[in-house]
């Protein structure tokens, strides 16, 4: 068995002129982060690897998210090729995941993101919204043969709404 724990960058801040890569998090974003973070913990498989994106936001929304899954933040691998829009690029990422690991957690970005999870999963999401994390298990021994897999938990921040007017 194959697990993916897929997971959108949160919302991004566009209050300056940047670079699309050098983006970092609004409030919002970081809000969101923590309320998904702290809700997946149990969720989580016990041993896996951590890949991000190398833009910034992707970046920031692994260090909240390391921090209350207990991810030693210099474990986590940034690959360039994870800075991606396209689900075919995401995919190929994907399938290099090394079978020496059974459990991926990727931070990355949409399009890729929704169109991958609709794709290899077994139920549509419409769009996986930013801190939305999808977890994903996959018949196969080996990244490379990844096909049709069964989605067995999403965790949004909408779930939570209630949560975030309280706070």
């Amino acid at each position: 068995m194959k697990n993916l724990v897929i997971i959108r960058h949160s919302k991004s801040s566009w209050e300056t002129p940047l670079n699309d890569i050098d983006r970092p998090l609004s409030q919002r974003g970081i809000r969101d982060a923590h309320l998904v973070s702290d809700a997946l913990l149990k969720y989580l498989p016990e041993t896996y690897i951590a890949w991000s994106s190398v833009a910034k936001r992707a970046k920031e929304t692994a260090t909240i998210f390391s921090h209350h899954l207990q991810i030693p933040l210099d474990t986590i691998v940034l690959k360039d090729e994870l800075y991606t829009f396209d689900e075919s690029a995401l995919e190929k990422a994907i399938k290099k995941c090394s079978n020496t690991y059974d459990n991926l957690i990727l931070f990355g970005h949409n399009d890729a993101i929704t169109k991958f999870v609709n794709k290899f999963g077994d139920r549509f999401i419409d769009n996986v919204p930013t801190s939305g994390v999808v977890l994903l298990e996959f018949d196969t021994d080996d990244w490379n043969d990844l096909k049709k897999g069964r989605t067995k938990k999403t965790v949004f921040p909408s779930h939570f709404k209630h949560e975030q007017h309280a706070s």
